[in-house]
């Protein structure tokens, strides 16, 4: 496994299919995964820490392992099956199925790694050499000007 950093989310044209991008910590892979506009709302809105009035349905869901006393502790992106993702959640050393967005958009809120099978890195992962990392910080840029809500209009946030 692969420990991976969470990059950001943007919306891939022309085809208007929202996805979001993983970066290997200490390595030059990303992995772009597409998502739907909704998980992609909720991932940008825990990296930006906006907190809603009422909780919605991830921070419904910390809300109530809080409460349970469980605790979040990794979450790994196990498989890739003819462009499926699969991933699990560990809660208290348990394995949980969930969809790869979802598990990243309650890692972000809690804090917890998010981890990555090297074959999955291999078979999906894009090299970035140095020389494009400029391309990866024009990136980062858009996604510090970006708004949640830009993924359930439809639009390009560009």
């Amino acid at each position: 496994m692969r420990e991976l950093d969470v990059v950001g989310v943007r919306v891939e044209m022309p085809s208007n299919a929202p996805m979001v991008l993983l970066r290997e910590v200490g390595g030059t892979r990303y992995l772009p995964i597409w998502i739907g506009a909704n998980e992609a709302s909720a991932i940008a809105s825990a990296q930006e820490g906006v907190v809603p009035p009422r909780p919605l349905t991830h921070d419904l869901m910390v809300d109530t392992l809080r409460t349970l006393g469980h605790k979040l502790t990794e979450v790994h992106i196990t498989e890739l099956d003819s462009g499926t993702f699969y991933a699990v959640l560990l809660v208290d050393g348990i394995e949980v199925s969930a969809r790869p967005s979802d598990a990243i958009a309650l890692a972000l809120r809690v804090g917890s790694d998010i981890y990555c099978a090297e074959d999955v890195l291999d078979e999906a992962g894009i090299e970035i050499p140095d020389a494009e990392e400029d391309e990866v910080e024009k990136f980062r840029e858009f996604l510090d000007q970006i708004n949640p809500d830009d993924f359930l209009k439809g639009e390009d946030p560009r």
